[in-house]
């Protein structure tokens, strides 16, 4: 069975979504994006992503509400929950893992650092 590749993008930054979704779409990936914490949370329900690309710095609801939130649901155990943050301290970094987030990537990033690790994700999926 192929693997599915959805993923869901959410920032509030309108040039973040687009530079996030073209590298995304370079791996294959079928795209949904949210540009603040509640639309992330309903289109997760309604998309259901193999991955989410979150942003902590978000309107209505914080990249980490919106980690415990969807962590606290089982149909989202095995959702893979990347937090892309300028806010690169630890103690963020320590609450993006309380949270229930697998990785943390602080911005800028460099998009082919980023593609490979969507490539990984998708890899250990398959």
């Amino acid at each position: 069975m192929a693997v599915s590749k959805k993923v869901l993008i959410c920032d509030d930054e309108p040039y973040i979504i687009e530079s996030v979704s073209y590298v995304a779409r370079k791996e294959g990936c079928e795209i949904a994006t949210a540009e603040d914490g509640e639309e992330a949370i309903a289109a997760a329900h309604t998309q259901l992503p193999d991955l989410i690309l979150l942003d902590l710095m978000m309107p209505k609801k914080t990249g980490f509400q919106v980690c415990q939130e969807l962590r606290a649901d089982p149909t989202f155990k095995d959702t893979y929950i990347i937090i892309l943050t300028a806010r690169g301290q630890e103690a963020d970094l320590q609450e993006a893992r309380s949270a229930g987030a697998n990785e943390y990537l602080t911005k800028p990033f460099s998009p082919r650092a980023l593609q490979q690790k969507i490539h990984e994700v998708f890899a250990r999926r398959s």
